[in-house]
């Protein structure tokens, strides 16, 4: 039997060794314009389109890392019978479908995990379900290729979501599940809603945590991350060896597109990050927050100039490159709302995003960064370990629409370790 991958991630550009993935299926197309709100999207997407865009990130991951598929890793733990009948009843308990229990049980493996992510379909065999206007007695999981969000990889634990809104719950579970249980994967699960101090104020998302170095971590507080989620993750970072910094950067409310801290910041070499301006430098209410920890106590909190400032003053001095590039706040924007801020380092400055936010990628390239095209890896035409430093480009057109980018898609549990100093 092969050993299991341990979680270990202390930086967001450290090499990639292994990586989480979820393909989109047909659960993206099992909503129409008039539940898409209830979904948390703005629109409606075209699976063909999306599938061909998300090849290009898979294929891009498959050729520089190990990959696993978050629906593999379901299947895998569901062969044991009673993590199959716990995970069963906690979802249709904790989504009112307990009549489809046993139909569920009865499921081969393969096809549960399928429907636990696609959605089980509401039979209209009473006047009540007849009359009913939901489609599904199992809603489906739009949003699961966005793994980032419903866990993150803490060092050598998993944190575990505890979502903001109610329609993604599943997700977490389904991580939760994953991670206490996988044959493949070692991750000692850190979980909210499983701990003994948890109450409701608390929501926690992975793509407002961000470790921007084995002793700082930047967390986003969010319309999805909420201060007493951040003050969990503190409680945590206590019970670590050595000092800890923990920056909390405050996002906006509006619009949909700062749901998380990586659409605004996402580090991409050890002294370069991608911001958007407006919400990181310029003056505004946003409190950027550092709390420092040592020996097992919150030593000192207290508020800083901004983001960078913060890191600065912590022996991190990044260079900014602007989403959207500066010539205009305009483009800035624009190009913000596509995910162009939300990059994913597979290592030290070689990154991914999407191809049409065209003036991030011309910033990106006026500071050094080769802009190559996924598919000229995918066929070897291009070799990505011959390149210092590289944006990789996918396709987003149709992706950017379900409202997050790269880093929103992937979700690291191994990086080499990576020296800043």
């Amino acid at each position: 039997m092969q050993s299991k991958t341990t979680i270990d991630v202390t930086s967001e550009i450290g090499q990639l060794e292994a990586v989480i993935l979820h393909t989109p299926g047909h659960e993206v197309e099992n909503m129409t314009p008039s539940n898409a709100e209830r979904a948390l999207y703005s629109d409606i997407l075209n699976l063909s389109v999306a599938s061909e865009e998300y090849r290009q990130l898979s294929g891009l991951l498959n050729k520089v890392t190990k990959t696993f598929q978050v629906k593999d890793l379901l299947v895998d733990v569901l062969q044991n019978s009673t993590i199959k009948h716990n995970l069963i009843q906690d979802i249709c308990k904790n989504e009112f479908c307990e009549s489809i229990a046993d139909e569920l049980h009865q499921l081969p493996t393969s096809e549960l995990a399928t429907k636990l992510i696609e959605g089980v379909e509401l039979t209209k065999d009473t006047l009540t379900s007849y009359l009913s206007p939901e489609r599904y007695a199992l809603r489906p999981l739009h949003n699961f290729f966005f793994t980032r969000d419903a866990s993150a990889s803490l060092y050598n634990r998993a944190l575990i979501s505890k979502m903001a809104n109610k329609v993604r719950e599943r997700e977490p579970l389904i991580m939760q599940t994953i991670f206490a249980n996988s044959s493949f994967i070692e991750a000692n699960p850190l979980a909210p809603v499983r701990d003994s101090n948890f109450y409701n104020d608390i929501t926690i998302e992975g793509g407002d945590v961000i470790i921007a170095r084995h002793d700082i971590l930047v967390v986003g507080q969010s319309l999805r991350t909420s201060p007493q989620g951040i003050d969990f993750l503190a409680n945590h970072l206590k019970t670590l060896p050595g000092k800890r910094y923990l920056v909390v950067q405050q996002l906006p409310d509006a619009p949909e597109s700062f749901i998380h801290l990586d659409m605004v910041f996402t580090l991409l070499d050890h002294d370069t990050c991608m911001i958007y301006e407006p919400v990181i430098l310029h003056p505004n209410r946003l409190q950027t927050i550092l709390m420092t920890i040592d020996n097992g106590q919150i030593k000192k909190i207290e508020n800083k100039e901004n983001l960078l400032q913060c890191l600065r003053s912590l022996g991190m001095d990044l260079n900014p490159l602007f989403c959207g590039g500066r010539k205009d706040l305009w483009i800035q924007e624009r190009e913000q709302w596509h995910s162009g801020a939300n990059f994913f380092a597979f290592a030290p400055g070689k990154v991914i995003g999407y191809a049409r936010n065209v003036n991030t990628m011309e910033e990106l390239n006026n500071h050094g960064y080769e802009i190559v095209d996924a598919d000229d890896i995918i066929s070897n035409k291009t070799d990505v370990n011959s390149l210092k430093k590289c944006a990789v480009t996918i396709e987003g057109a149709e992706l950017s629409r379900g409202g997050g980018g790269a880093r929103c898609m992937t979700m690291p549990i191994k990086r080499k370790t990576t020296n800043f100093t």
